[in-house]
Formats: C-alpha cells, sequence, structure tokens
C-alpha cells in the first residue's frame, strides 16, 4: 500500500505508517483465519467422510450359527427358519432380537411341522431357543383339518424338541374355537399336554 509524497520524510508517528502498519495487521489476522477456517475444513471433511458410509445392519451380515446362518431378512437353523421384518443380534452375538416374523417354520425330525407367525421373537444364539411375544399365530403344516393356535408366548427349547405356550392359547379349526389354558408339544415323541380346556371343537385324527 502506497504513501502520499506530503507523507514522506515524517516520523514514525505519521499517519501514512501508521496505516502501513494497520493494513499489515488486518491482512496477518485475515491470512491466519483463513488457515484456521480451512483447517476446520478439512478436519470436519474427513470425519464425514468416514461416516459417509453406514455399517450394514446386523440382518444383513452373514453370521455362523451352530447348524443355521442370518442373510437377507432370513434367518434359519437346523430346528427352525424366520423370514422376518428387521433383526438385531447384541454385540456379543450370543442372542438377538427378530421383529415382523412372517413364514417362520419350526422342523420336526428335520421337515416342516409348524408355521409360525409372531410381532416380536427373542432368539438364544448358541443354544438355538427363542422365545416368541405379542401376537403369536401357530398353525399345523398340511393339516387337513387346518388347525391353528393363537396366543402371546411361546418358548422353543432346542434340547429338549419341546414348544410350550403357556398362556392361554385358542385352538380354532373351521368355525370353532376351543380355549386352552396351556399347550406342551414334545417333538421327540410326538405327545401334545393339554391343559384345561374350555368351549368345543370337534377334532379328527
Amino acid at each position: 500500500m502506497g504513501c502520499s509524497s506530503s507523507f514522506r520524510g515524517r516520523g514514525p508517528g505519521s499517519e501514512c505508517v501508521r496505516i502501513s502498519r494497520v493494513w499489515r495487521a488486518w491482512r496477518k489476522r485475515v491470512l491466519i483465519g483463513g488457515g484456521l477456517l480451512l483447517f476446520v475444513y478439512v478436519v470436519v471433511e474427513i470425519v464425514l467422510a468416514g461416516r459417509g458410509v453406514p455399517p450394514i445392519p446386523p440382518a444383513q451380515l452373514p453370521i455362523d450359527l451352530r447348524g443355521g446362518h442370518v442373510l437377507n431378512n432370513h434367518i434359519t437353523t437346523k430346528s427352525w427358519s424366520f423370514d422376518y421384518e428387521h433383526a438385531r443380534l447384541s454385540p456379543d452375538g450370543l442372542s438377538g432380537s427378530v421383529e415382523g416374523v412372517r413364514n417362520g417354520i419350526v422342523f420336526r425330525k428335520g421337515k416342516p411341522y409348524l408355521r409360525i407367525s409372531a410381532k416380536h421373537i427373542q432368539v438364544n444364539i448358541s443354544t438355538l431357543d427363542f422365545t416368541a411375544v405379542g401376537k403369536v399365530h401357530i398353525e399345523r403344516i398340511n393339516d387337513p383339518e387346518k388347525r391353528s393356535f393363537d396366543t402371546d408366548l411361546v418358548t422353543w427349547t432346542n434340547d429338549a424338541k419341546v414348544l410350550r405356550m403357556a398362556h392361554p392359547s385358542y385352538v380354532r379349526s373351521g368355525d370353532q374355537t376351543l380355549v386352552i389354558s396351556n399347550i406342551t408339544v414334545n417333538f421327540d415323541d410326538n405327545t401334545i399336554h393339554l391343559g384345561k380346556v374350555s368351549g368345543g371343537v370337534e377334532l379328527h385324527r
């Protein structure tokens, strides 16, 4: 920045010197501020770049189970399989919750035996046990009587191959309904234990 000749030759306190110093100080601040802004911008871009690709949800990860796997909204094992809307595993991978289960299958001796749908199922990855809660619907596959069970709590113990409906279940066959206080199904010996029964329905083998 130049000075007028009328100011030349004056002392250090002249107006020209003062303006020159102010200009240099202002320019230095601008350069420092610009450098800081550039540094902050670069740091923010690096951080955001690391967050740009969201992690794959657990439901999409191929996770090995004892005789099964989870992949693409489907979980399957040698004892049961679920199609679901959403699934989440615990950090240690030993348990998980499965939401919106539809077309679930429970196998008996390797063959589809029961079809299950449920609002929520909690699974134990290591033992392959599960607990279904909420609105739970179960029906026998290829049952000529088309019998079905509606309840709000179902537990499966894999080692014992036992399915329990500990809460009241509504058994439907055609237009008839039977209320049973609890039901236990043993898949190994093909026995069914029924609790207190109310109502009436005609069943055929």
